[in-house]
């Protein structure tokens, strides 16, 4: 299969081939965990008990997949500059080190989240009714933790070589396999929300074997043992931090809201978090092709900031930044259509009552919320990513703390508390994603040519010079 040149002059298809698979791939990824928590909430006896569980334990495996993000978002970047600086040893250090992290850490997140499971659930916003169905779902989805954070970290090395389609075929097939074995835990064996999870730890196996066949066998930097090194893993957790600080404190904020709508609720908190939970997965079929276009394209611009071609880094982040506007805009103007049907198919079907009704209603009413803050959002993705593609991990993380611990935190915590209303917790979203939107495009602006300048005026390390001076072989 032909590799994508990510030093052509031509950088919209060089864009479009890699954008494209990341978002469809995405897009597949949300779509099984909604078709996981459409089959769960319409269990005739006790759907809604079980949504709410899986809307509780969403925020626990959001943040441990965070850490699939620190290395897998920490390492590839730096891997695709060491290729545009024409460094395949460097290369092949970043991914072996980043292999070990990867492994490391799901056996620790594992361990830890299995043992502090009761308290965490309950702090989470589990009530007596939701929290066996949160347990059960949890217990069987830590089982998995291994192979969903090395399936998506590996991932992450493959598209940034060029490798866009292996990638996404990994993942594809994963989800396929997901919508396949949901209908037949459910309706085969009778398994409910156990069997919505073991369909998601047998996808992410798949995955993971898919990637680690490719990364072995047909890539142009082969995954190996060895050649640890302090140095690059250092290097890899420092530009990681950002995307980890974007994904972890998501799943913070999740956990806030939950908390938040308990408290607030007046004996309806359940309620509440059942309506957040078809609404953040609504939200999710936007962020997650979103966060494909921003982050599936890095290899392009770490490549090109590797190999100094500012020229071809404007050019794309240009083109970047207008599709990703262009999605969000379509998203923004069909919310609005598809947010009943969307939420409708949450509800009992054949047996709504009017509980059923309520959640619809209100479902729909922040869904069209949270599209206030959509297109907006369109330049904190890109600018962020960015920012982590060609390595400046400084200025993400900061752009991506204002946005959460200035801004969305905050309002979470006192919108609800100075209305005593625990819908106004909802309104916190679409606020921050604007300020977020805003002030992104007017750092890029300013502080983006300065970036470029520095990195021109930089000398070639020895090692690329050498490399260089060697005859190709």
């Amino acid at each position: 299969m032909r590799k994508t040149d990510l030093g052509s002059e031509k950088t919209w298809p060089v864009i479009l081939s890699l954008a494209l698979p990341a978002r469809v791939a995405q897009l597949v990824s949300v779509l099984y965990n909604i078709v996981d928590r459409i089959y769960v909430s319409n269990r005739p006896m006790d759907g809604q008990e079980a949504l709410v569980g899986i809307g509780v334990v969403a925020p626990i495996t959001q943040f441990i997949s965070s850490f699939a993000f620190l290395v897998g978002l920490g390492g590839a970047p730096l891997f695709s500059i060491a290729l545009g600086e024409k460094n395949e040893e460097r290369a092949k250090k970043i991914l072996s080190n980043a292999l070990r992290m990867l492994i490391i850490l799901s056996a620790i997140l594992m361990v830890i989240f299995y043992c502090v499971r009761k308290p965490m659930l309950y702090c989470f916003g589990a009530s007596g009714q939701s929290y066996p169905f949160a347990k059960q779902y949890l217990m069987i989805y830590l089982i998995g933790t291994f192979f969903s954070i090395l399936s998506f970290g590996l991932n992450q090395f493959l598209t940034a070589q060029g490798e866009s389609l292996k990638a996404r075929r990994t993942t594809l097939s994963a989800c396929l396999l997901n919508v396949c074995l949901d209908p037949l835990f459910r309706y085969v064996f009778h398994r409910g929300i156990s069997g919505a999870a073991l369909a998601t730890i047998c996808c992410q196996f798949l995955s993971f074997l898919l990637a680690i066949l490719f990364l072995r066998k047909g890539s142009r930097i082969k995954l190996s043992f060895g050649h640890y090194d302090l140095k690059i893993r250092g290097s890899i957790l420092k530009l990681g931090f950002s995307p980890f600080i974007i994904r972890s404190t998501d799943s913070i904020i999740l956990i806030l809201l939950n908390s938040r709508l308990q408290k607030f609720g007046n004996g309806n908190g359940d309620f509440y978090i059942e309506v957040a939970t078809i609404v953040q997965a609504f939200f999710s079929l936007i962020t997650g092709p979103l966060l494909g276009i921003s982050s599936g394209t890095q290899p392009i611009l770490g490549y090109n900031y590797g190999a100094k071609r500012i020229d071809l880094i404007k050019k794309a982040e240009k083109q970047l930044t207008l599709f990703a506007l262009s999605f969000c805009t379509a998203c923004f103007l069909l919310s609005f259509l598809l947010a009943k049907p969307f939420a409708t198919r949450f509800v009992g079907l054949g047996s709504k009552t009017n509980r059923s009704d309520e959640v619809i209603e209100a479902s729909v009413k922040f869904i069209r919320w949270y599209r206030i803050g959509i297109i907006p959002l369109a330049f904190q993705y890109v600018y962020v990513d960015g920012l982590t593609g060609r390595g400046q991990a400084n200025y993400s993380v900061w752009l991506s703390r204002n946005r959460k611990v200035f801004v969305l935190v905050p309002l979470t915590i006192l919108l609800p508390w100075l209305t005593d209303n625990a819908s106004y917790a909802f309104l916190a979203e679409p606020i921050a994603d604007i300020c977020a939107g805003i002030f992104s495009f007017v750092f890029y602006y300013i502080v983006t040519p300065k970036i470029f300048r520095k990195r021109l005026a930089e000398k070639p390390q020895p090692s690329t010079a050498k490399l260089k001076e060697q005859p190709a072989k």
